[in-house]
């Protein structure tokens, strides 16, 4: 099978709208997470997100496009046009390059939910106005695979466009898809970008309503705190994050820069609740495996899964002990959600960057907001500080409602 490696990065979120911004700003340990500021959030029991404040999306879309897009397929495209054209396989107009062929180029896009924000609003207009007043642009703006779509007509990629909607794991199984695809020959470079903004008030009062977000309100700051023994529930955050994946042969005969190689990656099902994860982390621990036993190599660090509710870090600590055969095998870990929050099926793509730039850069991410221990919790979570490291291999680990899982892991060349 081909090797994959990944050529370009972009990323946007709560404390940056670059990768070079939002990996400094990370690993200095700053949140993102605030008061909301996008609508009324007086009558919500939470009242706190790492919300995205100063996007422009006509800075990178024409104001007439902005309409027709919902706001995660603006923040997958700004991702998405960093990711390109840090690859060099683009021009200035985000063209392809001579040489470059679209068919062989693919999308592999990923969303939890979609245009959640649009489909709340014509949901109000529907019952307040009538159905004659709902938008044409609407539905596709809505769809979760439009954010491919949008952003193969950007680049004119005419390739494999794929979409996974596996909740919290969509942008992990994402990258897989489109690392099999290569791979098997199904396509020789693969764009894949993951992107979520579900910060809206069926997206705030759904998930308040299940008790699944924190809200202590007062502390935003503090909000998010993966492992500590005051965790009481995730952050929502939004963002978008973007990889080109490209054959190894295809990226060293024309010199790109290539931050990493994809050698592992597992997937597996917890068959268990439609929300809480399978007890002692069962089928976590069967997706890390799999990766591991693919990646045949020791690993530097582990990007966690680390949403700050009960049962997932509690569970995920477990399954990361069973597969690394015991609490001291287990390299540093960290959740940087505590940083840019729970961004749902973007997650997966921005901590697959955060994961690589701590091979390039050296540097593993804290946890932040490691303030009391807790003793079922007992791993190395680089508390509160970044840590400089030889960083050689790193996995990253998704988990989603309904009990899909997905790892991956990124080797250095």
């Amino acid at each position: 099978m081909r090797r994959v490696v990944v050529t370009g990065i972009g990323m946007i979120n709560a404390v940056g709208q670059n990768c070079r911004d939002s990996f400094k700003a990370i690993t200095e340990g700053h949140c993102g997470v605030k008061r909301i500021s996008s609508f009324d959030v007086s009558e919500f029991p939470v009242k706190i997100a790492a919300e995205i404040t100063d996007f422009d999306p006509t800075s990178i879309m024409d104001a007439k496009e902005v309409k027709k897009a919902d706001r995660f397929i603006q923040l997958g495209i700004k991702a998405s046009i960093e990711a390109m054209q840090d690859s060099g396989l683009v021009d200035s107009q985000n063209r392809l390059i001579d040489g470059v062929l679209p068919e062989l180029f693919g999308v592999s896009s990923g969303s939890g939910i979609g245009g959640l924000p649009n489909i709340e609003a014509n949901s109000v207009v529907n019952a307040q106005r009538g159905p004659r007043r709902i938008t044409p642009f609407f539905i596709p703006s809505a769809l979760v695979n439009m954010l491919g779509g949008f952003t193969s007509i950007l680049f004119g990629i005419k390739g494999p466009n794929l979409a996974s909607v596996t909740a919290c794991a969509a942008g992990t199984h994402a990258i897989i898809e489109a690392s099999k695809t290569i791979m098997l020959s199904g396509a020789e470079r693969m764009l894949v970008v993951a992107a979520e903004s579900a910060i809206c008030g069926v997206g705030i009062g759904g998930f308040a309503a299940m008790k699944a977000l924190c809200d202590r309100n007062d502390e935003p700051l503090k909000a998010s705190r993966p492992f500590d023994a005051e965790r009481s529930g995730f952050v929502m955050g939004e963002g978008a994050a973007a990889l080109v994946l490209e054959d190894y042969d295809l990226a060293k005969k024309r010199g790109a820069t290539i931050y990493a190689e994809i050698i592992g990656f597992g997937e597996s099902g917890d068959a268990n609740h439609i929300t809480t994860p399978a007890p002692e982390g069962e089928g976590a621990f069967r997706a890390m495996q799999a990766a591991l036993k693919m990646a045949n190599c020791p690993i530097d660090y582990v990007n966690a899964h680390g949403t700050s509710t009960k049962y997932n870090d509690l569970y995920e600590t477990i399954a990361l002990k069973h597969a690394f055969g015991g609490k001291d095998k287990v390299p540093p870990v960290s959740s940087t959600k505590g940083q840019i929050g729970h961004c749902l099926g973007a997650a997966g793509g921005l901590e697959a960057i955060i994961s690589i730039l701590a091979i390039k850069e050296g540097i593993l991410p804290p946890t932040i907001n490691q303030e009391t221990n807790d003793p079922e919790c007992d791993l190395d979570y680089i508390p509160n500080e970044a840590r400089k490291a030889n960083v050689n291999a790193t996995m990253s680990n998704s988990f989603g409602f309904g009990g899909t899982n997905g790892v991956i892991i990124f080797k250095a060349v």
